[in-house]
């Protein structure tokens, strides 16, 4: 076997020639700085996209004094920072194309929707639901019968009722005894109904 071979030679850790790749870009932008520029810096505001040529050297002290928000005062800056938050990308309001605020908020929203934070234009919260806003039908009277209440009880007022029931009818609290577990049962089918109606 030759070891001089010049196979060998072109996958040795170091050849006997030197096959580095010589640099034949653009010189470091720095003054008076000779070297390649391998390592490209930031132009700075209003020139994205656009890159100084430094070597290492040089880079690395320009990256230590570099601001990108250098020469702008506290109301630019925080306009920069709100249109941040968007991607820099226009924005419009939701009343556009002819609806205004008003007709935004007087737009009837959906009916069997529970509205909890009041998004869809009500100015009611949660709890007045119960209050005559609306018919409270058979089903609805049933489960709140069963939870001893009347037709105008809030959602609080349903959710503490149900709590009571539930720890008065278990068989844990009972010592085991089984005996009222139907009307455990018929309490809990109330509370889950008269929640998914939206009364709490």
């Amino acid at each position: 076997m030759n070891l001089n071979s010049k196979y060998f030679d072109a996958i040795r850790v170091k050849p006997d020639k030197d096959r580095t790749r010589k640099t034949d870009g653009p010189r470091c932008a720095w003054q008076g700085c000779e070297k390649p520029g391998t390592h490209p810096a930031p132009r700075g505001r209003n020139h994205e996209g656009e890159y100084f040529r430094f070597c290492i050297n040089h880079v690395r002290e320009y990256n230590k004094s570099y601001n990108y928000f250098s020469g702008m005062n506290d109301t630019e800056l925080k306009q920069y920072q709100e249109s941040a938050v968007t991607g820099h990308r226009p924005t419009w309001d939701m009343a556009q194309n002819g609806k205004g605020e008003k007709d935004r908020k007087t737009r009837a929203g959906p009916r069997n929707v529970t509205d909890p934070f009041v998004l869809l234009g009500g100015s009611e919260g949660p709890d007045s639901k119960n209050a005559g806003n609306r018919p409270i039908r058979n089903v609805e009277r049933k489960s709140l019968t069963a939870l001893n209440l009347d037709e105008m009880a809030s959602g609080d007022e349903i959710k503490i009722r149900y709590k009571q029931l539930v720890k008065r009818h278990h068989p844990d609290a009972n010592g085991g005894d089984r005996g009222s577990e139907d009307k455990l049962r018929e309490i809990i089918q109330a509370y889950n109904y008269l929640k998914s109606a939206g009364f709490c």
